[in-house]
């Protein structure tokens, strides 16, 4: 068999300490997990059954990278989050069982257009557009559970240019790690290589050209991003 158009290079992200890599085969992401993000973007900070939503693998933004201002938005916006990196594959994982299917941990920034997200979600439609364009998933080294352990607390922070935007700890997650792989493992049957973006905390906001933007977190380092001219 042949391939009519060459296979895309297959996606990875860098293992800190390392020079293997791990591929990437889906990115899932957990909309609203902090209760102050969710009241400040207008909705009830309950913890109602957690929603999903997906980004391409090959949206995979490495540490240092400058990225151009996307098409389409004028509001454009950081969003600060813990990755999750699914080691071993599994459906029905329980949640006693989860962290046994986590290789291990980076630190990410969900990049989004805020007004075509809005948009969409006032009129009911996907958010795709304004969540999973291209170069929207910023995501660090990863560092093995089995070095740093399985992240429940810990400081998450953001900084635009030096001046802190985001600042929160990974313990006000309202769906935990083991929760949310739990969760996910019902509907779709999670493999190597899926990592998981869990969702971030209060202060989010836009970007601008010229912008540097950094995500921190206790035990993983932090991820530098530089916003380029407007594609």
């Amino acid at each position: 068999m042949n391939f009519i158009f060459p296979p895309a290079p297959t996606p990875s992200v860098a293992i800190a300490g390392s020079d293997d890599r791990i591929p990437v085969r889906r990115i899932f992401c957990v909309g609203r997990n902090y209760a102050a993000h969710a009241i400040e973007m207008g909705k009830d900070p309950d913890r109602d059954p957690p929603f999903f939503f997906t980004k391409p693998a090959d949206a995979v933004v490495e540490d240092g990278q400058t990225i151009p201002y996307p098409p389409d938005t004028k509001n454009f916006h950081f969003e600060a989050e813990l990755v999750a990196v699914i080691g071993t594959g599994g459906r029905d994982i329980a949640q006693a069982d989860a962290l046994d299917h986590v290789w291990g941990y980076a630190v990410g920034n969900d990049l989004t257009r805020r007004d075509l997200q809005l948009e969409a979600r006032e009129k009911g439609r996907p958010w795709d557009w304004g969540k999973a364009f291209d170069r929207s998933a910023v995501i660090g080294p990863v560092h093995a559970a089995s070095a740093v352990g399985h992240l429940a607390n810990g400081a998450i922070k953001l900084t635009v240019n030096g001046v802190v935007k985001q600042d929160a700890d990974l313990a006000e997650l309202i769906w935990s790690v083991p929760e949310v792989v739990s969760i996910i493992s019902r509907s779709i049957a999670l493999q190597p290589g899926d990592l998981i973006m869990t969702g971030t905390p209060a202060g989010v906001g836009p970007l601008s050209e010229g912008d540097t933007c950094v995500v921190e977190i206790a035990g993983l380092g932090q991820v530098t991003t530089h916003i380029g001219p407007r594609a």
